[in-house]
């Protein structure tokens, strides 16, 4: 039986929407029913490459995985990617069409045009799969914005979704958000609303009975379950309050690995799964003294290579870097990171800044020009001499030369990134680090850490994911709710 579209909307920012609509999306898949996760518009510090070298929030992608399927543009229709405080890339369909000040995109007038680009994509998806289930961005509730909202309640009405609000006990004051947040709705809004989760509950669950009634009396909406606040599960992380979340200081007994906390750093979660390896502590730090505890530095993507190279310079990491490289520690470089590390980078159409030139570390001996056009391809590799088949993918506007050629990875009959020796590298390849072997050669020889493949373990979560909201959500009640909407 097909079912109508489902929305989980939030109270507020990282309420845990994302993560829940991963959960509902493996218990569809689990169910018989071919869903796919849609967001009309995302912002993101980290985004994928689809198999059509088109680019999406991350969040859509895993929730694809989550799915079964691969991911499509469609899924996450506008990106924005911040490339300062005030202004960021839109992406629109998987490909980007220019920057814009904050106050330019809200207030703007290609609001209405870019709502119609969404009811576009959600259309194209919704003839391929069903349920769909969607995830709106931020508070609902937001009065100065709202009509020219194009993400959640406008977007769910065009949909006739049954819309789930998501509120985050954690964090306190549960019951002014939620009531709050449905009172400063319109009535056609409020009408959409069909049930209320409360997330990241400590303690013990039945205390709260009480809690729910109230909240249902107040808002004459049901509560349909309370989430735990659950620490064993793993599901990617997307945005800047997860980043705000990771250690950041160095430790003892472990292998220390720092990434360098670029002001525009993106696409972090290529570090996932080292911050998992029992052989690491990983931390993110923009402090040069922490940073030079580390045995292994990571210069990460950047959404801004040109500043947050100056950026490195003023603050004294660069200093840190050098010197952890003339020691024989280990240096490596991804994407913007990897441009960072050559002897200069070119900006001649001021993609990123008014300078034509800037000094590069110079720990590797590679010129980079950045360009108009975005690479955005998946890719298959072979890293180093290895033979073990990799995965995965590129996200870069610019190309790095040099005239001394030493090759890390072998793609097809192509060569890329750059091996100076055993402890300095760079690639523009995102997801390198999801790969075991590649892994295993960087943490030495520290015996192997015996791990199922990252496939197999994001797989295990989210059927742990599955199972916990199974038990905490009543999804009967959800499915009969979308039957009769359908209806």
């Amino acid at each position: 039986m097909k079912k109508s579209p489902i929305m989980f909307v939030g109270t507020g920012s990282d309420v845990g929407k994302s993560i829940i609509t991963a959960g509902i999306c493996r218990i569809l898949k689990q169910d018989g029913y071919h869903p796919a996760p849609f967001k009309a518009q995302n912002m993101s510090l980290n985004s994928f490459v689809t198999p059509e070298g088109l680019e999406i929030g991350r969040a859509q992608a895993v929730q694809a995985e989550a799915c079964g399927i691969a991911c499509k543009s469609s899924m996450n229709p506008v990106l924005l990617k911040p490339t300062s405080q005030k202004s960021a890339q839109i992406v629109l369909h998987g490909k980007p069409v220019g920057n814009q000040t904050a106050s330019d995109y809200f207030l703007g007038n290609n609001r209405n045009n870019l709502f119609k680009e969404c009811q576009n994509a959600f259309d194209s998806l919704a003839k391929e799969y069903h349920p769909i289930v969607m995830e709106g961005a931020g508070s609902i509730s937001e009065l100065n914005l709202k009509h020219r909202d194009i993400v959640n309640m406008r977007m769910a009405k065009y949909a006739n979704a049954c819309v789930y609000l998501i509120a985050d006990i954690d964090k306190g004051g549960v019951f002014a958000s939620v009531y709050g947040t449905i009172q400063l709705l319109e009535k056609w809004e409020r009408d959409l609303i069909k049930g209320i989760i409360i997330n990241k509950f400590r303690g013990d669950i039945n205390l709260f009975e009480t809690g729910k009634t109230k909240i249902e009396e107040l808002t004459g909406i049901p509560v349909i379950g309370v989430v735990p606040y659950a620490t064993d599960i793993y599901i990617e992380d997307e945005d800047s309050v997860a980043l705000s979340q990771k250690k950041e200081l160095a430790a003892h007994e472990k292998i220390n690995i720092a990434v360098v906390l670029l002001p525009h750093i993106s696409n972090y979660t290529d570090f996932n799964l080292l911050e998992r390896d029992d052989r690491v502590h990983l931390f993110y730090s923009k402090n040069a003294e922490e940073i030079e505890k580390a045995d292994i530095i990571m210069l990460p993507g950047t959404k801004n290579t040109m500043a947050d190279l100056q950026f490195l310079r003023v603050s004294g990491i660069a200093k840190s870097v050098l010197k952890a490289f003339d020691t024989h520690k280990k240096v490596i470089g991804i994407c913007g990171g990897y441009q960072m590390m050559g002897e200069e980078v070119c900006d001649p159409f001021g993609v990123e800044s008014d300078a034509l030139t800037i000094p590069g570390l110079g720990l590797l001996p590679i010129k980079t020009t950045l360009a108009e056009e975005k690479t955005t391809i998946q890719q298959e590799f072979k890293f180093k001499n290895f033979e073990e088949k990799c995965t995965g993918y590129e996200i870069h506007m610019g190309a790095s030369i040099t005239n001394k050629p030493s090759p890390l990875l072998q793609i097809n009959d192509q060569k890329e990134g750059y091996l100076l020796n055993e402890n300095c590298w760079g690639s523009y390849m995102h997801g390198i680090f999801d790969n075991q072997v590649v892994i295993d050669d960087l943490l030495g020889s520290i015996s192997k850490n015996e791990i199922k493949s990252y496939k197999e373990f994001k797989e295990e979560n989210f059927d742990k994911l599955a199972n916990l909201l199974r038990e905490c959500l009543d999804i009967e009640k959800i499915y009969s709710q979308i039957t009769l909407a359908n209806d």
